[in-house]
């Protein structure tokens, strides 16, 4: 389940996944199909920001490997799993997701005047 990272020469090649265990990732794309159908969690979000740019079945490997990085983490930590939410990425960067949105509606047509909101109203 680990992506395929061959470069040379600044030229990236093919990046399939390697053979490994069959059963496991079988078993990782399954589980990833289940978690790609949850409500409000950074799983899910991930899978739809991810089927939208790569296709269906590569987000679901993708997804397979992301649980497999978390099961690591999990079980060298000892810790359990703490839920990020769907918005965790629109919340580390505010600014990137307010420029793309101002860029997206200029593109219907628009025109964006941001101006910022009185805390003390």
């Amino acid at each position: 389940m680990c992506p395929g990272n061959n470069e040379s020469a600044g030229k990236r090649r093919s990046g399939r996944t390697t053979k490994g265990s069959r059963w496991l990732r079988q078993m990782l794309t399954q589980a990833a199909w289940a978690a790609s159908h949850t409500k409000d969690t950074y799983l899910a979000a991930q899978y739809h920001r991810l089927a939208t740019r790569r296709g269906k079945k590569r987000a679901l490997v993708a997804l397979g490997h992301t649980l497999l990085v978390i099961m690591y983490h999990l079980l060298k930590n000892g810790t359990s799993y703490q839920e990020l939410g769907a918005d965790f990425l629109e919340r580390l960067e505010p600014d990137r997701l307010t420029r793309q949105l101002v860029k997206r509606l200029e593109k219907l047509g628009h025109n964006v005047i941001l101006q910022p909101k009185d805390d003390a109203a």
